[in-house]
């Protein structure tokens, strides 16, 4: 059996705050604050990246303390959107290139290039990330 997703058209206030969820990511990259990286999450949210599988705030939350302490520490996390697409009102996914930058880079290198998918929904008024999984750009 196969379904369509029937797309709808958001809000432009929707589609602003989807839009901005990575720049939150980002801000709590910057600050290596594991706390507001992982509240973009839902409660139950998902992070998939090579290798890795986290699930709900908490693991997000313990990852990316330890990987803030540790391989990233010093890094900083660009991401920009290339197609938003809605399902319904409350749920749509987000695609992003980016990636990590190390020191004073202005720009993404190759080997550390993604593109991105954002599982986004709406609770409670407000956007979150329901799952995010990346892979390399190649």
């Amino acid at each position: 059996m196969t379904t369509a997703a029937v797309r709808t058209t958001p809000s432009a206030g929707d589609q602003a705050a989807v839009a901005h969820i990575p720049q939150r990511i980002i801000a709590a990259w910057a600050a290596h604050d594991a706390d507001a990286f992982a509240d973009v999450f839902t409660e139950n949210g998902t992070m998939i990246l090579p290798g890795l599988f986290r699930k709900g705030k908490d693991e997000i939350r313990a990852f990316m303390a330890g990987a803030f302490a540790g391989p990233y520490n010093g890094t900083r996390v660009f991401g920009q959107p290339i197609s938003i697409e809605f399902f319904s009102a409350e749920a749509g996914v987000l695609i992003t290139q980016g990636g990590v930058l190390h020191g004073s880079e202005t720009e993404v290198a190759d080997e550390r290039a993604v593109r991105a998918s954002w599982v986004v929904v709406k609770e409670e008024g407000q956007w979150k990330l329901a799952a995010y999984q990346n892979s390399p750009r190649g």
